[in-house]
């Protein structure tokens, strides 16, 4: 059995299903969940990571576990080693943690990585690169005015479909050969703000303007959700991202042996968001 953290989020949707789709059995775990969340027959539960005691009913039985960690299990301090403790002496043997490329960078701490390797457990770390659901941020402008507007228009970053990470994620979990591994996940090409823009319109049919922000009004905006720190390393990492953030990574088309999905690829599944 295979135990899916954040099973109802952007990654672990699309991995619960690939793994079901593979005939494996599975349970999706997250703070918020119910049957309408998951496949069919799949079980689910309630859990958060917090409380790594209330995971061990759910973790009895697994051979591998998928961890996601929210920003929420960061604000609260959460400690992934004592799950960890839970899911080794629950019988898990591996573990793949969606982590970031922002640790490979140093721009992320690698305290969650670090607790990974110190398990015991076989383990795999993802490391994405922005998603292309990121752009969900600009649905409700589109929706209503037909326009994105954010900063650094013309920066183009390699992001990546949340479904070739779950694709990946389910390989790890699934086969051997990938312990040890620090996949760096990216989608085919540098894409930027102004290039998405206009693959939105083409996905939608018609024309979606493209309003570049400058960086005092980007901060304004991030403000109302973000930490003042947090907004200025982000803005700072989008404006002038190092080199590692703009490589194209081979991994995708390495381990699921075709090229990653672009991001008008995902524009087209998901266009009924922006319409």
């Amino acid at each position: 059995m295979i135990v899916v953290t954040g099973a109802t989020g952007n990654v672990g949707r699309p991995l619960v299903r690939a793994l079901v789709e593979a005939g494996e059995r599975v349970t999706a775990v997250s703070r918020r969940i119910s049957a309408d969340g998951v496949p069919t027959g799949v079980p689910h539960h309630q859990a958060d990571l917090t409380e790594p005691e209330r995971l061990k009913p759910v973790l009895d039985g697994a051979e591998a576990l998928f961890l996601l960690t929210s920003g929420d299990f960061m604000a609260a301090d959460g400690d992934l080693g004592a799950v960890l403790d839970a899911a080794r002496a629950s019988g898990v043997r591996r573990a793949v943690l969606l982590s970031s490329q922002g640790v490979g960078t140093g721009d992320h701490p690698s305290v969650l990585e670090d607790a990974v390797k110190a398990s015991g457990l076989e383990w795999t770390m993802l490391r994405p690169g922005a998603f292309h659901s990121n752009a969900l941020q600009w649905a409700d402008m589109v929706r209503t005015r037909r326009e994105v507007a954010a900063p650094f228009g013309d920066t183009a970053l390699p992001s990546v479909d949340p479904a070739d990470i779950a694709e990946v994620a389910a390989a790890a979990l699934r086969a051997p050969g990938h312990a040890g591994e620090v996949y760096d996940l990216t989608g085919p090409a540098p894409v930027s703000p102004r290039q998405q823009t206009a693959a939105i319109g083409a996905a939608l049919g018609e024309p979606v303007r493209f309003v570049e922000l400058t960086r005092a009004e980007a901060r304004a905006h991030m403000l109302h959700a973000m930490p003042e720190p947090v907004v200025e390393s982000t803005l700072d990492m989008l404006g002038t991202p190092p080199a590692a953030l703009r490589r194209v990574s081979p991994t995708v088309e390495h381990v699921l042996g075709r090229p990653p999905r672009s991001f008008a690829d995902w524009t087209e599944r998901n266009a009924g968001a922006f319409k």
